[in-house]
């Protein structure tokens, strides 16, 4: 059993910089898409809502492009910070038993972890974090659980984890990082 834990430059992340740009990139251009979806469907959240939350009233689009694409930067680089942790990136760089996902590459890992990192995201923001704001008398002036809102974080994490996939250069591992926990 060896004493030296792998890190994430063990998997070829870079260290200090790949995951984050990966994250921070992702992040961006994942919420440029998303607010092009509530653009599309209700540009009042982001002109609006989205600065309401902080207390500005804004009508200004800048406003609120500004801090619709600030928040995807935040969540981005927090997306990239949990996905590099020893534990999650030797869970998604693990051999499995499912034959599509070892054949379909790290990529497809790398989304399918930004599609639910946007489930937690939407269930923890507008949803909860919603509810929480009509409990204390702030309407939030967004509907929590809208489809539109649900769609929006799912695209936004599928982006985020197909492009902080092509900034780090993650190898798979023949063993999962809870093999050491049966080895004691």
């Amino acid at each position: 059993m060896s004493t030296e834990s792998a890190s994430p430059t063990d998997y070829g992340l870079d260290g200090s910089t790949n995951w984050l740009l990966g994250g921070a990139i992702g992040g961006i251009v994942g919420s440029l898409l998303f607010g092009a979806l509530l653009w599309v469907l209700e540009p009042t959240i982001v002109t609006d809502t989205v600065p309401g939350i902080y207390g500005v009233e804004s009508g200004s689009t800048m406003i609120g492009w500004l801090f619709h694409l600030l928040h995807g930067l935040v969540l981005g680089l927090v997306f990239g910070a949990i996905v590099s942790r020893e534990v999650i990136l030797g869970t998604l760089t693990a051999t499995t038993q499912f034959d599509v996902l070892e054949e379909s590459g790290l990529a497809v890992r790398f989304v399918l972890a930004g599609v639910v990192y946007g489930l937690a995201i939407w269930a923890v923001l507008p949803v909860i974090g919603g509810q929480v704001l009509i409990s204390v008398g702030t309407d939030p002036g967004f509907p929590a659980v809208a489809a539109e809102s649900l769609a929006g974080h799912l695209l936004y994490g599928a982006l985020l984890g197909a492009l902080f996939s092509a900034f780090v250069e993650a190898e798979p591992d023949a063993e999962t990082p809870f093999d050491d926990a049966s080895e004691t």
